[in-house]
């Protein structure tokens, strides 16, 4: 069980860690060509469109975001959170002066495990 700090650190960090997971959805939605390019060619080779790849992911990351703020079960979207951003990392190495944040971002995730795991 959480402690009252526990509770509002975890609450702070579920809130920065789903608006990290809601924007792109939102921004790659305005405008998609600006975020089509963060897909692997391999794994654009395998969608039909890259609209429906982008908008898809875009789904998947509401999702988890919303998943987290809930609080429920929230071991499982950490363990996404945390597979999804280091993937994004690796697969996009050369752009990882833009993507250096998401190692934080994952790290955030991370401190949350940490934080939950004897709670479930």
């Amino acid at each position: 069980m959480l402690d009252k700090n526990q509770k509002n650190a975890s609450l702070i960090l579920r809130i920065g860690l789903a608006f990290a997971f809601l924007y792109p959805p939102i921004a790659a939605f305005l405008d998609p060509a600006s975020w089509i390019g963060y897909f692997p060619g391999f794994v654009r080779d395998i969608s039909p469109s890259d609209a429906l790849l982008l908008h898809s992911f875009g789904i998947l990351e509401v999702i988890i975001a919303l998943w987290i703020l809930s609080g429920k079960k929230i071991l499982y979207p950490l363990y996404a959170a945390i597979i999804l951003l280091a993937g994004i990392v690796v697969f996009n190495w050369t752009q990882f002066p833009v993507l250096f944040r998401d190692v934080s971002i994952a790290a955030m995730a991370i401190a949350l495990v940490y934080l939950h795991r004897d709670c479930e």
